[in-house]
């Protein structure tokens, strides 16, 4: 097993708070972590689900600035892709989101390529602005999205601003538009069975703005590793259980974690 490229819990425990750093504009989409080991499916994806995984508004010049961007990032992509957005999505592991001011200056979701969704649909975001984006996060008042407006606002292009989110899920699937199947996993599967089945999913994702259009980009890389190698010493062990056991009840149960409490018990009882 690889050591995971990001072990976010050592942070403490997952938090409603936005928590983006500033980094090196040149660490924007590499190193690719992820791209020997999820490209392949992804871009198979990408032609069998294409109703599903992408989405265009009609924002050409978003769209061609993002791929000229990422492209320059990753290197040239294949000519048949039907949008220039597809074929920079299938150069590098991360899912492209982007985002432009409607007329009434709310940030507005125009386009994307989403191969890798935490647990939600492309079909139901698309088009929305924030708060619609955010309408089932607990917590997700006005003023939050104000918060995040104003930042998207602000933002100078050529800033590149970095976060992370973490949950633990049933098996390895990086498609997943529903976490109902992967709860079913962990409910039907014993104790003994924890440390196979439960996987440990991080997302990288960052937001920048492109220096002509203005359209904001949401990228979100997904790493999966089992949970074990997530885990490699007691020190890891403790600190996980930390944060597992530190988050908020409300985004406890919109992370769906009650569904695998039985199971991570087991897992760190078998660690520790």
């Amino acid at each position: 097993m690889r050591t995971p490229p990001y072990l976010p819990y050592l942070a403490g425990p997952p938090s409603l708070a936005p928590g983006l750093k500033p980094i090196d504009p040149g660490m924007w989409l590499a190193p690719d972590s992820e791209a020997t080991a999820w490209l392949p499916e992804k871009t198979v994806l990408m032609r069998t689900h294409r109703a599903q995984v992408f989405a265009d508004t009609g924002i050409p010049d978003a769209i061609g600035e993002t791929a000229d961007a990422v492209l320059a990032v990753a290197g040239p992509g294949a000519p048949d892709w039907r949008s220039p957005l597809e074929q920079a999505a299938a150069r590098v592991s991360d899912d492209l989101c982007l985002l432009l001011p409607d007329d009434a200056g709310r940030w507005v979701l125009r386009a994307a390529s989403l191969v890798a969704p935490t647990f939600w649909s492309l079909a139901d975001k698309i088009g929305q602005p924030l708060a619609g984006l955010h309408t089932t996060v607990p917590g997700a008042n006005p003023g939050l999205v104000a918060r995040i407006s104003r930042m998207f606002d602000g933002l100078a292009a050529g800033t590149v601003l970095e976060r992370f989110n973490w949950t633990v899920q049933a098996g390895p699937e990086r498609f997943t538009p529903s976490s109902e199947p992967l709860k079913a996993m962990a409910r039907a599967a014993p104790d003994a069975a924890a440390l196979d089945l439960l996987h440990f999913r991080v997302e990288r994702q960052t937001i920048s703005k492109l220096p002509e259009t203005g359209a904001v980009v949401f990228t979100i890389r997904t790493c999966i590793d089992p949970l074990a190698a997530a885990l490699p010493d007691a020190g890891h062990v403790r600190a996980f259980e930390a944060a597992w056991s530190g988050i908020d009840p409300a985004l406890r149960d919109y992370k769906g974690w009650p569904a695998y409490e039985r199971l991570v018990r087991a897992a760190l009882a078998e660690l520790a």
